[in-house]
């Protein structure tokens, strides 16, 4: 029995052994063997490995303490540097992905894709033209330097062993004490035309002398076509040297000089200030001379005609005439009240009829300087805008806050006068009024109700419908002087405005209500140009902000 279940054992194991496979098939080899093949399977998993070789970046070799040893001559380093460029430039030979896995090939295609999406979004150029560019040097008139006001060290009262000071025994000291400022009025009379940007006093250069005893030329009444007219306007362009700092304050008003030679441009700002500007001019800072003649903003002014005189008139009350030759400012009229407007009554300019801030009229002769002629009450409100017609000069149009009027001055009463025709449909205060240039058919209306309206007035009678009211947004807020739409003398069916909208820009429009032309620039033209005005004989037009900057727009030229 022992001997049987032996056998059996034995067979019992062997058929195990048969069909159990050997857990490790090396064992029954010699060591030497076992031990060289492994080393071969470890060399052929390290060959399968991503290699450094497949890399689409290559950084720079540096001759690092860690990555090359050092030399005792610089001569056998830059050989050993040279050395291993060349290994490093032999990896990158056509045939490099030979032996990658599926995997690493997908990841180098992914990569591939990922650098030209990258590179079809344009982001270095996108930045560059994002970056931004270098301010222009700023002309004109240079910036005062002041010196700060050191305010007194303030102290704790409880350090002090005081008690809490209430209104009645708060104490004031000269130091702490805020005064209000003062405006003190120029003395009534003739004023020296002394220009303050000066440190003393300058002779008027003879150019400025003989450029403003030009005699104009005479305006051409025939109007251009319409397309033609919108040519002239694409034309106009500014550049650096077309954006000069005139006047300090914020510009009120603006005029060109008649000249058709060359370029004058005056501006008035809030502070009295009058500013004369002629470009490419050597005298004064950057061609720019700045006066003084009223205390308070200069609400209006205009170049009479030979001999050429500019007059201004400003909410200190007083109406004065820049004379050149005598290097004065005459003083014309004054008045207790404001003046915000003034027209020309005669072809000669010697006549002049002003709006006054407390709703009357005054007819003054400026041969006769401080009196006037005759003085009406029109409204109880502020008269914001006067203007006489230009071919029936008895007639004129006053802008009284929310009312628009025509009178005839031959009819004109003290009190009570009664208005020939009424310019209805505004809802809101209006800020300016004005007669078409050449005929006087047309009445262009600025109202804060958002509307431009232009009335026909070819007959003078209780009915004057309105052509066209265009909408145009008027919020110019606190700190900028009030949008106001004025005729083209060259053309007088189109007028032009400022615009708050952004881009900054300026817009030309038809009678009709037809945009003709917006005037853009992303570099020069950045601010709201609140006063507007054409040159009455040459394709120009100006533009006042309110840092006190004019901008001339013209052809590729200035003269």
């Amino acid at each position: 029995m022992d001997a049987d279940t032996s056998e059996i054992s034995l067979k019992t194991i062997q058929l195990l052994q048969e069909r159990t496979p050997s857990q490790n098939p090396g064992m029954d080899e010699p060591a030497e063997r076992r031990t060289s093949r492994r080393i071969r399977e470890r060399k052929q998993e390290k060959k399968q490995m991503l290699s450094p070789k497949c890399l689409t970046f290559r950084p720079k070799v540096k001759n690092t303490r860690k990555g090359v040893k050092r030399k005792k001559n610089d001569s056998e380093e830059e050989e050993n540097v040279q050395e291993t460029q060349a290994d490093n430039d032999n990896e990158f030979l056509p045939g490099y992905r030979e032996g990658l896995s599926e995997y690493e090939l997908e990841r180098l295609e992914n990569i591939r894709q990922n650098q030209a999406f990258l590179n079809s979004l344009k982001l270095p150029q996108i930045s560059e033209a994002l970056r931004p560019k270098p301010k222009p040097t700023l002309k004109g008139l240079k910036k005062e330097k002041t010196e700060t006001e050191m305010l007194p060290v303030r102290k704790s009262l409880r350090l002090q062993n005081k008690g809490p000071q209430t209104a009645v025994t708060l104490e004031m000291t000269p130091s702490t004490a805020i005064e209000p400022e003062r405006i003190v009025k120029k003395a009534p009379g003739p004023i020296p035309l002394d220009p303050i940007n000066l440190e003393e006093y300058v002779r008027v250069p003879e150019d400025l002398l003989n450029l403003w005893n030009e005699v104009p030329l005479k305006q051409d009444t025939e109007t251009l076509d319409l397309k033609l007219y919108k040519e002239e306007l694409q034309k106009l362009s500014i550049d650096e040297g077309c954006v000069v700092k005139v006047v300090k304050g914020r510009v009120c008003s603006a005029a060109f000089h008649p000249s058709a030679s060359s370029l004058l441009m005056a501006a008035g700002d809030k502070f009295g200030h009058l500013g004369l500007w002629k470009p490419d001019a050597k005298w004064g800072d950057d061609g720019v001379l700045c006066f003084e003649p009223h205390s308070r903003a200069i609400t209006s002014m205009a170049f009479s005609s030979h001999p050429c005189n500019l007059i201004t008139v400003s909410y200190d009350g007083s109406a004065r005439s820049m004379d050149l030759e005598k290097a004065v400012f005459d003083e014309v009229y004054r008045s207790t009240s404001g003046l915000k407007s003034f027209d020309f009554l005669s072809n000669d300019c010697s006549t002049l009829l002003l709006g006054e801030w407390n709703g009357e009229v005054a007819v003054v002769d400026r041969r006769t300087p401080g009196k006037y002629e005759s003085l009406h009450t029109m409204a109880e409100k502020p008269i914001r805008c006067v203007h006489v017609h230009p071919v029936q000069q008895h007639y004129f149009v006053v802008a009284e806050s929310s009312f628009v009027n025509i009178y005839d001055l031959r009819h004109l009463k003290r009190r009570n006068s009664l208005a020939v025709c009424e310019l209805k449909g505004h809802r809101r205060s209006v800020s300016s009024a004005f007669f078409s240039p050449h005929t006087g058919n047309r009445v262009l209306t600025t109202c804060m109700d958002d509307n431009i309206r232009v009335f026909n007035t070819s007959q003078m009678d209780c009915n004057t419908p309105v052509i066209k009211s265009i909408m145009h947004n008027m919020h110019t807020g606190r700190w900028l002087s009030k949008l106001s739409a004025v005729w083209d003398p060259k053309h007088q069916d189109c007028f032009v405005i400022g615009s708050v909208n952004r881009p900054r820009q300026i817009q030309v429009y038809h009678e009709s209500g037809r945009l003709l032309h917006t005037i853009r620039n992303m570099d020069h033209l950045t601010t709201v140009c609140s006063i507007t005005a054409f040159h009455p004989s040459r394709n120009t037009l100006l533009g006042g902000n309110s840092s006190g900057r004019l901008h001339i727009f013209t052809e590729s030229f200035i003269n």
